[in-house]
């Protein structure tokens, strides 16, 4: 049976602009919900610890996540408010954002056959929902055979304040055992640095495993022993959006099994990286090719895997 991958964050309803057309409908999403998604496309067991609002975002999260089948525990919201994301969309396929924000789950119910905890985004900044995702990560990374995975995620819009934003990252990255980031990530939470050096930082302080995606260029990720570079496909872009949670699901999906072998997680050697990394960046290609976050089946990135 394969392992579990738990996903702690939030789900929220992006209202879309794009440059020279009209508003696009409201779309359900929200980085950790759409790695879980990813999971599940993917075959992954896989559980999405959450919460939202009983109001109309709310709803069409919730219908959204039944239509796809996805298991959720909803934890209760101490306000009753969905987030709402104001996703404005460039020329070029490239999003920027705004957040009307609400993470107050009262409680997060981890299950116990979690061999992966995955959080990002949001849920690492935006109180009071942050420091209990913290909690759940460090009481995770205390039972033997599981593994902690943090997409850093950066959104400024919901913590302007560059230092208190990086010393949240950086309590995250002392519990995970894998961390990513992009470039644009790194140089916005440390800005007098390349991207290199404050990866190296991450692995200092706690972290086995660092990935940073560089976009169009590909990734590139650090071990204590290992650092490879992998490019990325070139594809036809009709937009970024949910490229970099795909990429994030197809790396936990890569480690997930693997994680529970041991009594704490062993990253991959150089070989197995290039490997992983390689299936990672196609994913995130795939998605670069839709509209929206938009995650490729097992099948789909098999088929684009052998292909290419």
């Amino acid at each position: 049976m394969r392992s579990r991958v738990t996903v702690v964050g939030e789900v929220l309803v992006d209202l879309l602009w794009k440059a020279g057309a009209a508003q696009v409908p409201p779309v359900p999403g929200g980085s950790p919900a759409n790695v879980a998604v990813g999971l599940h496309r993917l075959g992954r067991p896989v559980t999405l610890v959450t919460t939202w609002g009983d109001d109309p975002p709310g709803a069409q999260i919730g219908a959204h996540l039944d239509g796809i089948g996805v298991e959720v525990r909803r934890a209760p919201s101490a306000t009753d408010r969905s987030t709402v994301a104001l996703a404005y969309l460039g020329e070029d396929g490239s999003a920027s954002y705004e957040f009307l924000a609400a993470w107050d789950p009262q409680e997060l119910a981890v299950p116990a056959d979690t061999a992966v905890l995955h959080t990002g985004s949001l849920a690492l900044v935006v109180e009071p929902g942050a420091a209990k995702v913290l909690d759940a990560c460090r009481q995770v990374r205390e039972r033997p055979g599981t593994a902690v995975a943090v997409d850093l995620n950066v959104r400024p819009a919901v913590q302007r304040d560059r230092a208190a934003y990086r010393a949240a990252c950086d309590r995250f990255a002392e519990v995970a055992d894998v961390v990513k980031a992009s470039d644009e990530d790194l140089a916005w939470l440390y800005p007098d640095t390349t991207a290199e050096h404050a990866a190296r930082g991450l692995l200092a302080r706690g972290a086995r495993l660092v990935v940073v995606t560089l976009g169009a260029d590909g990734a590139f990720a650090l071990t204590a022993d290992a650092q490879v570079r992998v490019p990325a496909p070139s594809v036809e872009v009709k937009d970024t959006v949910g490229a970099g949670d795909a990429f994030q699901a197809a790396l936990l999906d890569a480690l997930a099994d693997g994680a529970a072998t041991g009594d704490r997680f062993a990253p991959p050697s150089a070989e197995e990286l290039t490997d992983v990394l390689t299936r990672c960046v196609t994913a995130a290609a795939i998605t670069c090719t839709r509209i929206g976050a938009d995650p490729p089946t097992a099948a789909g990135l098999q088929a684009s895997l052998r292909d290419g």
